[in-house]
């Protein structure tokens, strides 16, 4: 598909992955955002592997799913998850969404447990 035929977000998402990369120790965080939910995951692009993840479809979050409240809980799920997993330092990759609202409470939420960007 060519460029001039793709949304806004998709050009940011695709500026932005240009210039940032996961590693084993600064693991790239990405977020995915749909109309009922948020998804991030922590992710080691230089082996292309999954470190952790979490999203507001865990059992935790019934029913309502689309709030910051909720992004910030999801957050802490991941920020928990990084820290189980040794991890200390991340890179984090908002995914073309503007940093405001749930991109930023979930950011927020990772902060809070410890975690640097």
């Amino acid at each position: 598909m060519r460029i001039k035929n793709k949304t806004p977000r998709q050009k940011r998402k695709i500026r932005i992955r240009k210039k940032i990369y996961g590693t084993p120790d600064t693991p790239r965080v990405a977020v995915f955002k749909s109309n009922k939910n948020i998804y991030a995951q922590a992710i080691n692009d230089i082996e292309g592997k999954t470190i952790a993840e979490a999203s507001s479809l865990n059992q935790k979050f019934n029913g309502d799913s689309t709030t910051a409240i909720v992004a910030k809980e999801v957050g802490l799920l991941l920020g928990e998850e990084l820290n189980t997993s040794g991890v200390s330092r991340i890179v984090f990759d908002r995914g073309g969404y503007v940093y405001h609202g749930q991109v930023k409470a979930l950011a927020e939420g990772i902060r809070e447990k410890g975690i640097k960007f």
